[in-house]
């Protein structure tokens, strides 16, 4: 019979964090997304018995309190039972910079993954783009990963670990590139490589000619045809002004900030507001109100 910490020893109570990294999700799975639960599939093959449970379960008290992310590295801080925090480290296995050129030069001619990866989304099947030249998106040995903490628990990875693990699932769904990242590049590397591979089969294009813009007109000096709008363009006013159909437009397509500690999601807490100001800005544009 295998020997198991958490069988023998009656689980202590972390000390509460303030100002901790939670999860957003409260119950269920951690991350919506197919790249997310990928991520999560991968640490749940490993046999760590009810660590996982409490891995999760520190997720969503709060108990991680930092996390810093680097190229194939990353670094946490999380909040047990006693005193001092534990160190945790994550590194996953980089992949060449020549292998992520010869991917880059594969994908290159398939229009529709180049098309999603500009537009901020993973297909799932590059996964198998991956493997088709030899390489792995997702860690898939245990020579891929390394995890190490600083608590004594006998167990890598400990809860302290999964805690964090969980909490990366969940930051692949607001950022799918991370997982780019920590294989050793990023979003706007890899997109260079592409870029630079789709165009290396095109002839360049002579540009045609465009006419030279037109000098912009100063603004007036005189306070009154400043202010009164006296010799203003017709045809330079606003045309149609309506309150915006989306409120909070552009925090929705930015997303969620990185590990977010709000009790809510930032855009769930702006979008009141921007409709709110929306309002008042349309009716001091009208006149019925003022600034």
């Amino acid at each position: 019979m295998r020997f198991r910490y958490d069988d023998y020893y009656e689980p202590s109570r972390p000390i509460s964090v303030k100002g901790g990294i939670k999860a957003q999700s409260k119950r269920g799975r951690f991350g919506e997304s197919w790249w997310a639960n990928r991520w999560i599939a991968v640490l749940e093959t490993f046999d760590i018995g009810t660590r996982l449970k409490r891995g999760r379960s520190y997720a969503r008290r709060g108990q991680v309190a930092t996390i810093e992310i680097a190229s194939g590295d990353v670094k946490a801080t999380v909040q047990g039972s006693r005193a001092e925090p534990y160190e945790v480290n994550i590194s996953v296995k980089p992949i060449a910079r020549e292998d992520w050129k010869m991917l880059a030069a594969s994908l290159s001619n398939q229009v529709i993954f180049a098309a999603k990866l500009f537009a901020g989304e993973i297909p799932q099947e590059i996964e198998q783009a991956f493997k088709d030249v030899g390489l792995s998106l997702f860690p898939e040995k245990l020579r891929d990963l390394e995890t190490n903490c600083s608590c004594p628990d006998w167990s890598n990875p400990c809860k302290h670990v999964a805690a964090v693990y969980y909490l990366l699932g969940e930051e692949f769904d607001r950022d799918p590139f991370l997982i780019f990242r920590l294989r050793g590049t990023d979003r706007e590397g890899f997109l260079k490589l592409l870029t630079e591979e789709s165009t290396e089969s095109i002839e360049p294009v002579e540009a045609p000619e465009v006419a030279a813009a037109l000098p912009h007109e100063p603004l007036t000096s005189e306070a009154a045809t400043f202010w009164h709008g006296t010799g203003f363009p017709t045809s330079q006013l606003p045309g149609n002004v309506r309150v915006p159909p989306v409120s909070a437009a552009l925090p929705k397509r930015l997303g969620n900030l990185p590990f977010w500690r709000g009790r809510q999601e930032l855009v769930t807490y702006l979008e009141p507001l921007y409709a709110k100001a929306s309002m008042h800005g349309f009716d001091v544009f009208i006149g019925v109100d003022e600034i």
